[in-house]
């Protein structure tokens, strides 16, 4: 089996190579040709290696690591003569495993809550590259360095920082699958003038003559602006592609001696503070997906709880409907077996005794059927919601009371779909249960169908008469927790003010057929 897993590994490796010579390749020349645009304030190979090593799998490392030693062959072994074999091949040598190594530690995290993690390796990486290289000229180069070496630090950190967060972004965001829809938004007004705007700035900044480098250093804080409002509009993806090109236009605008390592100090005080600007829309553009993504979550659960809850609702309704029509029946067999009893009776001479029958008869089929219509109003489905509140058995319970009193129905109840009448119904005798319960005086119950843009819905009120100190704390927090659930589920809220319970049921206009056929 070891044997068989290594000629497997063997086989994996060889049908790799051509793909990974390849690889190399082309790292080497991106970092060569990278190098003769770069400056120490803005080091672009360091870039493009984090850049790279974040899009390739880490099958194809090893290719990396000998296209990386490959562009140092080219570049330093001329150098051999000036500052000596030792400087040439530990300073080639170490730059790539650490970062690496750095990059390797955070692959875990890149699928994690932020995108804060880019930092932490722009960070990283361009401390142990930039210092390490100081150190290593330091201690080996035969002679000191011209200047200061925190300076030299300093210029070297920023500068392979700088291309990190420039490169690194760009490819953390292409290697996502994002759907079209996605970059769609892009060409929104917004986001397209923020990125005009920008290039603009950078064509006035190129035009701009030498000798003007403070109005040069203001324009380039300026592009910062049109960065932050995508940042703000596209989170973490704003900012992924705002930053480096905000970067570029800086780098590419800068002047410079047209050699590599060419140095501005001008710029380089610009850049200090781009860094930091660069930084801080990179973690603002983080935190604002991160929570973006969790409320878009919240929302979706919330969602989908509202339309488990929708059809347990539903489902509810149609086994009561069924219910309601199981005693219907019964109560039509009843009324054909009592009937057919008192035909016998008036056949048989006992006029008098079939015509209390029938009386007894008619009393009972009355408090049946009302009964039945308690458990599922059916007329509803064919006269709407407010003629069910008046008619069905409801009614003759309220009417019982002496307390409740139907007034100011308005709209149409028929336009809107049948699963929200019943919602109104269930919600509505619930809030008059109640409120006859724990509260005394008179009740008034309103209710207003409506449509507005694309929704549609109803508003009712039942209200206590005579009642100036309001409803009872305990009352409304009652009526809170047992008609929110259902107030919500279809879009509404419910509101207990003063003396009166307010609810809104809404829905999207257009569901009425959808909802009628579930029922």
């Amino acid at each position: 089996m070891a044997h068989d897993g290594l000629i497997k590994r063997l086989q994996a490796g060889i049908s790799t190579l051509p793909a990974g010579l390849l690889v190399a390749t082309l790292y080497a020349i991106a970092c060569w040709a990278t190098r003769q645009i770069s400056l120490d304030q803005f080091f672009l190979p360091s870039g493009v290696r984090v850049a790279v090593l974040l899009a390739s799998p880490m099958r194809m490392w090893p290719y990396l690591l000998l296209g990386e030693y490959a562009y140092f062959a080219e570049l330093r072994l001329p150098l051999v003569g000036t500052y000596g074999l030792d400087w040439v091949l530990l300073s080639s040598a170490y730059q790539f495993p650490v970062v690496a190594f750095i990059v390797h530690l955070h692959r875990r995290a890149m699928p994690g809550r932020t995108d804060a993690w880019l930092l932490t390796i722009a960070a990283a990486a361009a401390l142990a590259v930039g210092i390490g290289n100081v150190a290593l000229m330091r201690i080996l180069w035969p002679s000191p360095l011209p200047e200061d070496v925190a300076v030299v630090a300093a210029r070297f950190v920023i500068g392979h920082y700088m291309a990190i967060i420039t490169a690194a972004p760009l490819a953390a965001l292409l290697t996502r699958r994002i759907a079209p829809s996605g970059w769609s938004a892009w060409l929104h007004p917004p986001s397209a003038a923020c990125l005009v705007v920008m290039l603009m700035t950078g064509y006035g900044i190129a035009l701009l003559p030498a000798g003007h480098s403070d109005e040069r250093a203001g324009l380039q804080l300026l592009m910062a602006a049109p960065v932050i409002l995508l940042t703000c509009i596209h989170g973490w993806r704003g900012a992924a592609v705002g930053v480096p090109l905000m970067n570029l236009i800086v780098h590419f605008t800068t002047p410079v001696t047209g050699l590599p390592g060419s140095f501005d100090a001008a710029t380089f005080r610009t850049q200090q503070g781009l860094a930091l600007v660069s930084t801080s829309l990179i973690a603002l553009g983080s935190i604002t997906s991160h929570y973006r993504r969790r409320l878009s979550i919240s929302l979706q659960d919330r969602s989908q709880a509202l339309r488990l809850a929708k059809s347990s609702f539903l489902a509810s309704e149609k086994d009561l409907r069924a219910r309601a029509q199981r005693m219907r029946h019964i109560g039509d067999h009843i009324d054909f077996a009592l009937n057919q009893t008192v035909e016998w009776l008036q056949e048989q001479g006992h006029k008098q005794f079939a015509s209390s029958v029938l009386k007894a008869i008619s009393i009972s089929t009355r408090n049946f059927r009302e009964q039945a219509s308690l458990v599922y109003p059916i007329p509803l489905e064919q006269v709407g919601l407010y003629l069910a509140l008046q008619g069905c058995g409801i009614s003759e319970a309220w009417h019982k009371t002496g307390r409740v009193s139907c007034e100011h129905f308005s709209g149409d109840p028929c336009l809107l779909s049948t699963g929200l009448q019943l919602a109104a119904y269930r919600t509505i005798t619930e809030a008059v249960s109640l409120l006859l319960e724990h509260e005394s005086g008179q009740l008034r119950i309103r209710a207003r169908c409506g449509r507005r843009s694309h929704l549609q819905g109803i508003v009712m009120t039942v209200k206590v008469l005579n009642l100036p100190t309001g409803l009872a704390p305990r009352t409304a927090e009652i009526a809170i927790q047992n008609l929110t659930a259902r107030a919500n589920t279809y879009g509404g809220r419910l509101q207990c003010r003063r003396n009166t319970i307010r609810l809104l049921l809404v829905e999207t206009r257009g569901s009425s057929s959808v909802m009628n056929q579930c029922m």
